[in-house]
């Protein structure tokens, strides 16, 4: 004794969890976009996304070749901190480790966890420019008043002379922006 479907149902039921099965890898995908799109943009230099240093260690000054690289600070308006860098533009060897610092101070009465995100214009430049160690890996929490120095160690790839386009560049601007870390807020608000 069979309990086969009628060749319709059967019909039916296939396009059912077949469209099923396509709307949840639709869903998955668009859950997976934006951190898949960080990762390629870290990895390209896409859209002024720098790169980051697995080894830790810059290549060397080339010498003679330098470049300007001035330092841009934002805080979003949810955001009640100040921040800025020390010093608004340096001039550096291409391949040489170097260090910059800002400063953030938080103007509110309570903690406040922030993050910050960042690029790199001219945008092809970000390719060739490599963190080594930034404030923007981790979120940064800041007591009322309270006041931090935040160094960026960084460097020029000397890959950069070699590209028709990037190796015109006489300057790079790597540009923040701080935001209230959401994460951290939704904890605080669940009594986290």
């Amino acid at each position: 004794m069979s309990h086969a479907l009628p060749p319709q149902q059967d019909r039916n039921l296939r396009v059912g969890l077949i469209a099923a099965a396509v709307a949840l890898a639709m869903l998955g995908l668009g859950y997976a976009a934006v951190p898949l799109y960080r990762m390629f943009c870290q990895v390209t230099g896409f859209g002024g996304t720098t790169m980051r240093s697995e080894t830790g260690i810059a290549p060397g000054a080339v010498v003679g070749k330098l470049i300007n690289v001035r330092f841009d600070a934002n805080v979003a308006p949810s955001l009640p901190w100040s921040f800025a860098p020390e010093k608004r533009v340096a001039r550096v060897a291409i391949g040489a480790r170097n260090m910059a610092f800002f400063t953030a101070t938080n103007l509110s009465d309570h903690p406040i966890t922030g993050t910050a995100s960042f690029n790199v214009t001219p945008e092809l430049a970000g390719a060739y420019f490599t963190k080594i160690q930034c404030f923007c890996f981790t979120s940064q929490t800041l007591k009322p008043g309270e006041t931090i120095r935040m160094p960026v160690i960084y460097y020029v790839d000397p890959a950069i002379l070699k590209d028709k386009e990037a190796g015109k560049f006489n300057e790079i601007t790597l540009s923040y922006t701080f935001f209230p870390d959401k994460s951290a807020v939704d904890s605080e608000r669940a009594g986290g």
